[in-house]
């Protein structure tokens, strides 16, 4: 088997390779440090071991040498193993000697380049390394080497003078000696410079100033320091995303969960994945099986989520079996999954919510009468379409496709609540389950509901809704939370 030096690029998960992803996808062990964004992790079979060999400045150290032993002993053993490091491995990440330690041992290695924080962290910063007329070139130099000190291999007389961009990497703890060493050099003391720190997170910041007043601001680790006249640039794209900075737990189960968590990271927010609710099947599997090779007895067959579609589908051999049947959707995102099995809704309401289904089927039923309607659905789910459509004479068959179950609850994501600024709830379920397993003290101080069962819902387990969604579906929720939050 291989040990996979990998580039996990400077933080944001979407910037990490097709190839850093496939590797990690077949992965027996994955050994990575503090800026690895640890959301790749996730990329990794779940069986696969997660190994952190962090540098914390000041705090806890794996000294190099005892990485370099871990994968020679780990690539030894015929596992596949993957170094996740932040950056490139081979740019000022010590990628070279963890491959030299493998070279040495007779271990079988391959070099999976990664997005460098030298270029991609001014990018989001709205910073070009390069400009035709203004900075030609641009010199990546580590800011590891003490400039105090008359020793190490870097010419700071040479970086100042040969102009174009200086880009410093690793170099918070000593920015005021560097830009002192530079002015000292020659750079004039009001050349732009500018410093961005944790680049291309959700929680990126970007201070600019001069090189005379940049060490003013105090810079914390990990920062990326760009001076020249490119540093003055403003082509600020990712701190002006919409809820940029925010921190909003998604409480929807997987996949749902990922779906919106990465639909919240691209306008911005840092989603924290605390999934409330999750999905098994019914404790009666063969009564759906039935249902589903029965279903073109009925007049309608009615969805009343995404997951009671795929489970139905799930034992419906042939779609041509529905014959006649007429389908209708709850909402956009059941037709949606409807979609996936190449049927088109007859009917979606115009509102969201069992009630506005129950009047738009009795509705379309005027003409024809009542018929025999078929509903897969949660075992516990609100009665208000089934007992509302035989009321209205419609023979009604409910049937469990699903249960809804509530996950343990997750230590490690629970810690992060006390500095997340938001909650997004999509069901009454969700709401029910975090509540009881977190407390309500644990609930941020915004709440965001995504429509009026919801929020009744958390009324009455104790919270203070601070927003509903309009349109009552995940785009809608996220829109409601973009209109609350400032720009």
């Amino acid at each position: 088997m291989t040990v996979y030096l990998v580039g996990a690029g400077p933080g944001d998960p979407g910037l990490l390779t097709l190839r850093g992803a496939e590797v990690l996808a077949g992965a027996d062990v994955v050994v990575y440090d503090r800026l690895s964004v640890t959301s790749l992790l996730d990329l990794a079979p779940p069986e696969a071991e997660r190994v952190s060999v962090g540098k914390q400045p000041d705090g806890p150290r794996t000294s190099q040498d005892d990485i370099n032993a871990l994968l020679v002993a780990r690539g030894r053993t015929g596992q596949q193993v993957v170094r996740l490091k932040g950056g490139d491995p081979f740019v000022f990440a010590r990628g070279g000697e963890e491959a030299a330690a493998l070279a040495a041992a007779g271990v079988v290695f391959e070099i999976v380049p990664g997005i460098t924080s030298a270029v991609a962290v001014p990018a989001y910063a709205g910073i070009p390394v390069t400009m035709r007329y203004s900075s030609t070139s641009f010199t990546v130099v580590t800011g590891h080497e003490d400039p105090a000190k008359g020793e190490g291999s870097l010419n700071w007389e040479a970086v100042a003078a040969l102009g174009g961009t200086v880009v410093v990497l690793m170099g918070a703890a000593r920015c005021r000696t560097i830009c002192d060493r530079l002015i000292g050099a020659g750079m004039a003391p009001g050349t732009p410079a500018a410093a961005v720190q944790w680049g291309t997170r959700p929680h990126q910041r970007t201070l600019r100033a001069t090189l005379a007043t940049l060490a003013d601001s105090e810079l914390q680790p990990p920062a990326t320091i760009v001076i020249g006249e490119v540093a003055a640039a403003d082509l600020a794209w990712f701190e002006n995303r919409p809820l940029f900075g925010r921190r909003i737990v998604v409480t929807r189960a997987q996949p749902q969960a990922a779906a919106m968590a990465a639909h919240l990271r691209r306008r911005g927010a840092e989603a924290i994945e605390l999934p409330a609710i999750a999905f098994e099947p019914p404790e009666d599997v063969e009564r759906l099986v039935r249902a589903a090779a029965e279903a073109g007895r009925y007049d309608w067959a009615v969805f009343t989520s995404p997951t009671g579609v795929h489970r139905f589908f799930q034992h419906l051999r042939d779609t041509r079996s529905l014959g006649s049947v007429r389908v209708a959707a709850i909402g956009p995102a059941t037709s949606a999954a409807l979609a996936e099995y190449n049927l088109v809704a007859d009917l979606v309401p115009q509102r969201y919510v069992a009630e506005a289904l129950l009047e738009a089927l009795c509705d379309e039923a005027r003409p024809r009468g009542p018929g025999r309607v078929l509903i897969p659905r949660a075992e516990a789910a609100r009665d208000v379409l089934p007992d509302g459509l035989a009321a209205a004479g419609w023979d009604v068959d409910v049937i469990p496709a699903y249960r809804t179950v509530a996950p343990a609850p997750d230590p490690a994501a629970a810690a992060l609540l006390a500095d997340t600024e938001a909650i997004a709830f999509t069901s009454s379920s969700t709401v029910t389950n975090f509540v009881d397993a977190y407390g309500v003290g644990a609930v941020p101080a915004i709440v965001a509901s995504i429509g009026p069962v919801t929020t009744a819902t958390a009324r009455d387990r104790g919270l203070d809704v601070t927003l509903e969604a309009s349109e009552h579906t995940v785009e809608g929720l996220i829109a409601a939370l973009e209109d609350f939050f400032p720009r």
